[in-house]
């Protein structure tokens, strides 16, 4: 088939790696337009479009893609599908409908559960033991439309959301390959979600990531794996922020500490919570680089004063 591929981030790129060394023709891809970026704000293009770039493929980089000059050109490519990965933009019925097989995005989640922005961190965030992917016929509702294929994944105790979709999408990506191929071949047909069992995944924000204390450890556990690498949890210490890698309930810990109470071991930085201790294994200071928090703790002289907030 002769494909449009949509995406944006890293997490798309194997999905058109794959689509590259398929038996389709990836005509073009759509991303979002270049972004500033690093301290000097300069623009830097999507890691889709460097991708494609690399691939000599076409490159559609519209504002909205629901601007003219943008559905003019892909009507004129006549992409028989177009497959989507984290591509960042809603898409209206003005695009959806040029492709004769539609739009198929490749979700990070088992639909319809974690329909939205951010299905693999709420994964992680609400302590499901299996996640997964799915693809699935782009209608004008949140991740509503029928499905054809699904893969699961395991959730391991100790992953974070990063290293979590790092193999969803390298899973998703052959996922996606099949999916194009059954559809090619007649063979694959898209069946409607299952009414029970719908949740949703918005987007985690900034103000989100933000550690309570008083919460249970395997909460902050849960937290600050969803949350890593972005947005990044964080605390507050002596006023500043301080950002947070992730971090072990330690639950024979013995010492009983208040909620956010610092306390130093010669291996560990523990700090209270409504259950028991976590140790925390990195911290990065404002304006500093990132570094072992035990380390970090020593060379403050630590008071009784000095809780995470």
């Amino acid at each position: 088939m002769r494909l449009v591929f949509a995406g944006t981030p890293e997490t798309a790129v194997p999905a058109l790696e794959a689509l590259l060394a398929s038996r389709h023709e990836v005509a073009a891809v759509v991303t979002r337009p270049d972004a500033p970026a690093g301290r000097g704000r300069r623009l830097v293009a999507s890691p889709v479009a460097q991708r494609a770039a690399e691939a000599g493929v076409e490159i559609l980089r519209p504002a909205k893609a629901s601007d003219p000059e943008f559905l003019d050109r892909l009507r004129a490519i006549a992409p028989d599908c177009c497959p989507v990965v984290a591509y960042g933009a809603l898409l209206k019925p003005a695009a959806l409908e040029i492709p004769r097989h539609g739009w198929v995005n490749l979700h990070f989640s088992l639909l319809p559960a974690w329909r939205g922005a951010a299905p693999v961190q709420h994964a992680v965030l609400h302590g499901d033991d299996m996640t997964g992917a799915a693809t699935f016929q782009i209608e004008e509702g949140l991740d509503t439309g029928p499905v054809y294929g699904v893969l699961t994944e395991p959730i391991q105790p100790t992953d974070t959301a990063g290293e979590l979709l790092s193999r969803l999408a390298v899973a998703g990506a052959r996922l996606l390959v099949d999916t194009m191929d059954g559809i090619e071949d007649g063979v694959l047909e898209a069946r409607p979600q299952p009414a029970e069992g719908v949740s949703h995944a918005p987007k985690i924000t900034p103000e989100d990531a933000r550690v309570d204390w008083t919460a249970p450890a395997q909460r902050v556990d849960r937290l600050v794996r969803a949350c890593t690498p972005a947005p990044g949890a964080w605390t507050t210490f002596r006023d500043a922020r301080l950002k947070l890698g992730p971090v072990r309930p330690a639950p024979d810990a013995e010492v009983a500490l208040a909620p956010g109470e610092l306390h130093v071991t010669k291996k560990a930085l523990l700090a209270g919570t409504a259950t028991h201790p976590v140790a925390l294994g990195r911290v990065q200071p404002q304006g500093k680089r990132m570094m072992d928090a035990a380390d970090w703790a020593r060379g403050l002289d630590l008071n009784a004063k000095d809780t995470l907030h």
